[in-house]
């Protein structure tokens, strides 16, 4: 990326006014993001094939009913539930670089952001695809419109979720697609068109987290839930998986795009999940000190979780692989000059990523539900269908990820570019 991620302070061709501009740049878009090595094309078959797997599984679901997952009346939120906390953590942390960019003014970052734009618009969109799964009932969807359902707004923390979800999705679509834009019209951005945006998703990021963990929280029949650290954690987590991922996007465009990532970026990346992994175990040891030590009937869940409750212990090694990840991830971001040992970072990446999925995931969603407010201890163990529907929706968001870095690649290296005609006329 140096050249490709360096701010642009070049001499800018005169402004493109044709109307042309628009319909090539989507054509010009289009065929980036559908051309590239064996490699790429491999990598883009396979995430297809997956997704169409998820396709017919959900489909089988729509046709023959929520029977085939094994969610019940006392389980009711499951696999896909838990993707969809995850992955709004996800889009959260995908900006994290836009502090350091803008509000500290570092230039190194300006273009970096839109590797975490183009995680955050693809992560909201898997979100939204769990919802839609998680629904059983699609065409049920309408009574969460305004206007046509009943919204219950602002009462209901759901339509405000709603609200922050596609609002957010809708300022990264502007950032993103504003900024590419203009430097294909080799144009230098407005200020005024984007800053405001980016500093609103900041603020954004932090809400769609936030107003997420309140709907857990505000539910006064749920003990496990009922915590004022639950958004801050949440936060934090989302601190740890979107920076990492963004992380092992670099190193992959290093390896196998060829292309030269900056140093700087990366250890400014690092340096924020070394902090903020420490403070979710923190906080993982202040609330397990409370249940564990305070006591008390509505340490239930919790203690099923962790060292399960006879022959109920389906998520004990679900919670502990990732408190054991976490651990192993904290003390290697804990070394000095990381990013230089790749492989090293790689490692710590992953497991970081995948404990934080664990944690806010079944380690978080399931015991919520077990025990029962009935006491009984009814547990959950997703389905086949539900993991083949869950793969397919995470593989279309790695389908759009990948597509919107294979558009931005060249555009920010100044290799794609409208050509006017005089321009266009002396070049041939």
């Amino acid at each position: 990326m140096s050249d490709m991620l360096a701010p642009d302070d070049s001499p800018k061709p005169a402004e493109a006014t044709h109307w042309d501009s628009y319909p090539r740049f989507l054509m010009r878009a289009i065929s980036a993001a559908t051309d590239g090595s064996f490699l790429f094309y491999a990598w883009m078959t396979g995430l297809t094939a997956v997704f169409l797997v998820g396709v017919n599984a959900w489909a089988h679901q729509v046709t023959s009913g929520m029977i085939h997952t094994h969610m019940t009346d006392h389980v009711s939120w499951g696999l896909y539930i838990a993707n969809f906390t995850f992955m709004v953590g996800v889009a959260a942390g995908g900006v994290m670089m836009v502090i350091p960019a803008y509000l500290y003014k570092d230039k190194r970052m300006q273009d970096v952001v839109i590797i975490g734009e183009l995680l955050a618009i693809a992560a909201i969109v898997a979100c939204l695809m769990f919802v839609v799964a998680d629904l059983g009932r699609p065409d049920r969807g309408w009574h969460m419109l305004p206007g046509l359902g009943r919204f219950n707004f602002p009462i209901s923390m759901l339509t405000w979720d709603v609200l922050v979800l596609n609002g957010y999705l809708l300022l990264n679509l502007h950032v993103v697609g504003y900024l590419l834009y203009t430097r294909f019209l080799g144009k230098k951005p407005n200020p005024k068109w984007y800053k405001p945006f980016i500093l609103i998703s900041i603020v954004w990021a932090i809400s769609i987290h936030t107003v997420t963990a309140f709907l857990y929280s505000g539910l006064g029949g749920r003990p496990f839930w009922n915590s004022a650290l639950l958004a801050p954690r949440f936060l934090t987590s989302a601190f740890v998986s979107g920076p990492a991922f963004i992380l092992l996007t670099m190193v992959v465009l290093k390896r196998f795009g060829k292309v030269n990532v900056p140093e700087g970026p990366m250890n400014t990346l690092v340096k924020i999940i070394r902090v903020t992994i420490l403070i979710n175990l923190l906080m993982i040891i202040s609330e397990l000190f409370t249940e564990f030590y305070a006591g008390g009937a509505h340490t239930s869940s919790a203690r099923y979780l962790f060292f399960g409750h006879g022959e109920a212990n389906a998520l004990v090694p679900w919670i502990w692989t990732a408190i054991i990840f976490n651990v192993v991830a904290a003390l290697v971001f804990l070394k000095p000059q990381l990013v230089q040992n790749t492989r090293l970072l790689v490692v710590a990446c992953v497991l970081a990523f995948t404990g934080m999925w664990i944690e806010k995931g079944m380690g978080l969603i399931v015991p919520g539900f077990v025990p029962s407010t009935l006491h009984e201890y009814v547990e959950y163990v997703p389905s086949h269908l539900e993991w083949r529907v869950a793969a397919g929706v995470i593989a279309f968001g790695l389908l759009v990820y990948s597509a919107g870095i294979k558009i931005a690649i060249p555009i920010l290296r100044g290799e794609m570019r409208f050509r006017q005609p005089a321009e266009k006329a002396a070049t041939d």
